[in-house]
């Protein structure tokens, strides 16, 4: 996602603690590492050619077998053609610690069986944040042995206004306040449209599920108020993302960053200077969108944060007009380094076509505001296919507002809404097709076109379809299928990695992220969502170490490998999405509902 050239000294995996000798066996039995609620699908994937067809579910200790079952028929993986079984305990529901064995083969890594099983991971991803803020300290009573001094705390005060950026109320170098905001991934820069996407995502979990999340703490600093947690975390990037918006014609600028990327240093060793770069139309959307969902959501805490909810409006009607005044003033680094400098080498973001950022601004400030001239703009189409949301194509999310509000619409959305949520129901059932066919049952893994760039957060992203899904039609197939992804990104997968840091006997450990690198502490921050497999990694780090050519086992646990283990606030936001509706529906999910 961002690009780092430099060389690492590389820790091996076999020489860290938790790799025993004695545990080389769980490598072929692959499943979800941190657990299953009882009342739940439960599965193991086997790898191999195991002598029996019988599997048992032990006590962890390996003492008492509470559980034995039959192995399902060798199929051989889609990709690799590596021969896999399924090993199905979902009828078992005791609670307590236990592990799989396979007769003559060994035991899984150990996993619980209880209610609330995922409710930590989907704290700690949420929380996941909050060490990755911009301009505050990190305090050992909130970040634990991972605490650091703040970021960017007088940078971030002092930025400059980039000449591609420059106008004549704010002419090139002009120094502006731009402080707060998220670290956007590996990387110390700050990026509005790959904010935009996140910020959407949280917001939306909170608007599907407040009841959960007005429970939830998760000890940050903010955490006495009476705001949810969720919420203080957002309005961390929020306030920064209003920074970015120049008063003067409501357009935004499409990043804060330096002009090339930092070392592997901590975030208050990197002081150097700092620009707000061009002004975008896709980053002015998104900017819009975000505004429009955010007051919508905190006009409920106006007590709590007065005029917030309507300073977001305005903000998001002056960024509205401004790309209806520029419709398509696209982000182009290569020509911007042709004509200014310094020169920009830092992610880009760009995007040639901002059909979609325009869809999902118009939803959100329709849905907001009640206006039919933003639905009429929004250019709903209930004819087409709905695509996997990501920070380049965000249509569907607007697609999910209009369904989350449907007994608030007027007449004009109204008419289209039966379609809508047809839309959203056949997106769900293609990405259901299948699964119980796969080697893995999982609705990630389809193609080789799941296996990109941050392909944990496409098994993330759908999963959130499937609750979308599920919300509309209350259908458990949906849920099941969500649940399998979840089970996909915790260790049912290829290469057996719990993606998610800190869950797992094996997880990510080195992660390409600068602060998990640099702060000499053995285990990452943790919370973080590793990008995962990626079929062209190897092409696109060229980090030393990939042996893998099945697209499904690309991936490298390695800090140099930022194209299948770099961090990112747009991978964190779908796992934090996913994790906590599957906890918020817990028990909605039965054994009974596997997708068949």
């Amino acid at each position: 996602m961002h690009f780092f050239r430099k060389s690492f000294i590389i820790v091996s995996l076999s020489s860290l603690p938790f790799f025993s000798q004695a545990q080389t066996s769980a490598e072929n039995i692959r499943l979800n590492q941190v657990g299953f609620y009882p009342q739940a699908e439960k599965l193991a994937i086997v790898l191999g050619e195991p002598k029996e067809n019988t599997f048992h579910v032990k006590t962890a200790d390996g003492k008492k077998t509470v559980f034995t079952g039959k192995l399902s028929p060798g199929k051989p993986n889609e990709f690799s053609q590596k021969p896999t079984r399924v090993a199905d305990f979902s009828n078992f529901k005791n609670n307590g610690r236990f592990v799989v064995e396979i007769p003559g083969m060994g035991t899984s890594y150990a996993f619980q069986i209880q209610k609330d099983v995922h409710k930590a991971a989907a704290a700690a991803s949420l929380k996941g944040f909050y060490y990755q803020r911009v301009s505050i300290n990190l305090p050992e009573k909130y970040a634990g042995k991972w605490h650091r001094p703040a970021g960017h705390a007088k940078a971030d005060t002092e930025v400059l206004v980039h000449p591609s950026a420059a106008s004549a109320q704010r002419p090139a170098n002009t120094v502006i306040s731009s402080p707060r905001g998220w670290y956007d991934a590996g990387d110390y820069n700050k990026y509005i449209v790959n904010s935009g996407i996140t910020m959407g995502t949280l917001l939306a979990a909170y608007e599907d599920f407040p009841d959960f999340f007005k429970n939830q703490k998760l000890n940050i600093p903010e955490s006495t108020n009476p705001v949810p947690d969720i919420l203080d975390e957002v309005l961390w990037n929020l306030r920064w993302m209003l920074t970015m918006q120049d008063p003067n014609d409501g357009g935004v600028y499409h990043k804060l960053t330096n002009p090339a990327f930092d070392s592997m240093i901590m975030p208050d060793k990197a002081v150097k200077t700092r620009y707000v770069v061009q002004k975008s139309t896709a980053a002015t959307l998104d900017f819009a969108a975000v505004m429009a969902q955010a007051s919508r959501v905190y006009k409920n805490y106006n007590r709590e944060l007065p005029g917030l909810s309507d300073s977001c409006l305005t903000a998001a009607v002056k960024a509205w007009e401004w790309a209806q005044k520029n419709p398509n003033v696209l982000y182009e680094q290569e020509a911007i380094n042709k004509q200014f400098e310094p020169k920009i080498t830092t992610g880009t973001y760009g995007d040639r076509n901002v059909s979609d950022e325009l869809t999902w601004a118009g939803a959100e400030l329709y849905v907001t505001t009640k206006k039919d001239t933003y639905y009429t703009a929004a250019n709903i189409n209930t004819s087409e296919k709905l695509a996997l949301p990501s920070w380049a194509q965000v249509k569907t999310l607007g697609y999910y507002t209009l369904a989350r509000f449907s007994k608030n619409l007027t007449p004009a959305a109204q008419k289209d809404l039966p379609a809508i949520k047809k839309q959203i129901g056949q997106f769900a059932d293609e990405l259901l097709a299948g699964v119980a066919e796969r080697s893995y049952r999982t609705v990630m893994g389809k193609s080789e076109r799941d296996y990109i760039w941050g392909s944990s957060a496409v098994a993330a992203n759908q999963g959130i379809a499937l609750v979308q899904a599920y919300k509309l039609t209350n259908d458990k197939k949906y849920l099941q299928g969500a649940l399998s992804n979840l089970d996909y990104l915790l260790g049912r997968n290829a290469v057996g990695y719990s993606f998610l840091t800190g869950f797992g006997k094996k997880s990510t450990m080195h992660p390409h992220h600068r602060p998990s690198v640099a702060d000499g502490i053995v285990e990452p921050v943790p919370g973080l969502l590793s990008g995962g497999t990626n079929a062209r990694a190897k092409e696109q780090d060229k980090c030393p170490g990939y042996t893998a050519t099945s697209p499904d086992e690309v991936y490298l646990d390695q800090d140099c490998s930022y194209a299948s283990n770099e961090i990112a606030i747009n991978w964190n936001s779908p796992f934090v999405y996913l994790a906590s509706a599957i906890e918020a529906l817990q028990n909605q999910v039965g054994a009974t509902a596997s997708v068949k």
